[in-house]
């Protein structure tokens, strides 16, 4: 792990975020994900770094982090500007979905507004191979459009907040998979599966096999916990309709993993 640099001595402001040293430099972690995990658990182990992940809430039981943890919205940009100023932020990373468009935005306005370095750790897009079926789709409206085309059986895996995107079409039966239970509008014809990844590649074929899917849905999400699925899809000859992510606001530079964001932050804390 890069050598961070030793603290420097804050001027005095509002009270840090609960105890700790006054000289510890202060790292905020909009998470959530897997790389918002790993990272907290390699920062919250570094001496003179107080580190706090905040969680947006929008799941019942979270997997929690490393170090302090909050959980809420901040009140948009100038809420979280706010908030990185009254408790003496030093760094901000962005390691929300890479869906999580909004965040994103309100994230890069803030950490501009304070002067507060802002990275956004972003896990790898997945890349279509041989034999992969993939029909690119750049919304989950143009994902619903795609589907009359392509199959009857649907396994929808794009999360539980967007289902009133597809819940005009009376045609297709969906299967859909999220950790919380969806509230309506969604699909007339729907079987609700609640589960949480990592999946595993037998699984995902059986699910395919015993539902009789013939076409998914999914986020371009990244990572192994969820990829098994497009593997299966492949084997089994389905089509995916992937619905491709959002970029990082412009200027903000990008980590692709745990190890980039440490190394990154290295570097910021070492100018300063």
């Amino acid at each position: 792990m890069p050598d961070l640099p030793a603290p420097q001595p804050a001027e005095p402001t509002a009270p840090p975020d609960g105890p700790g040293p006054d000289t510890a430099r202060h790292v905020l972690i909009l998470g959530g994900t897997t790389e918002g995990r790993l990272l907290a658990a390699r920062l919250a182990a570094e001496p003179g770094l107080r580190v706090t992940s905040s969680l947006a809430g929008r799941v019942a039981a979270p997997r929690l982090p490393a170090g302090r943890v909050r959980v809420g919205g901040f009140g948009g940009a100038d809420g979280l500007a706010r908030w990185l100023r009254e408790h003496r932020v030093d760094a901000l990373i962005d390691a929300t979905h890479p869906f999580a468009g909004t965040i994103s935005v309100h994230a890069a306005r803030a950490a501009a507004a304070v002067h507060v370095p802002l990275l956004a750790l972003r896990r790898p897009g997945w890349v279509a191979g041989d034999g992969d079926r993939w029909h690119p789709a750049g919304s989950l409206a143009e994902a619903a459009a795609l589907l009359p085309a392509l199959g009857e059986r649907v396994f929808l895996t794009t999360g539980r907040t967007g289902l009133a995107t597809f819940a005009h079409l009376t045609a297709q039966w969906f299967l859909v998979r999220c950790v919380d239970p969806p509230e309506p509008p969604h699909p007339p014809r729907m079987e609700v599966l609640l589960d949480r990844g990592p999946f595993t590649l037998d699984g995902e074929a059986e699910l395919l096999r015993r539902h009789r899917v013939d076409v998914l849905v999914t986020k371009d999400s990244g990572g192994q916990a969820t990829a098994a699925k497009l593997t299966a899809a492949r084997e089994a000859g389905v089509p995916v309709v992937v619905v491709r992510r959002p970029p990082a606001p412009e200027g903000v530079p990008v980590a692709a993993d745990p190890a980039g964001a440490v190394a990154w932050l290295a570097r910021r804390l070492r100018r300063e």
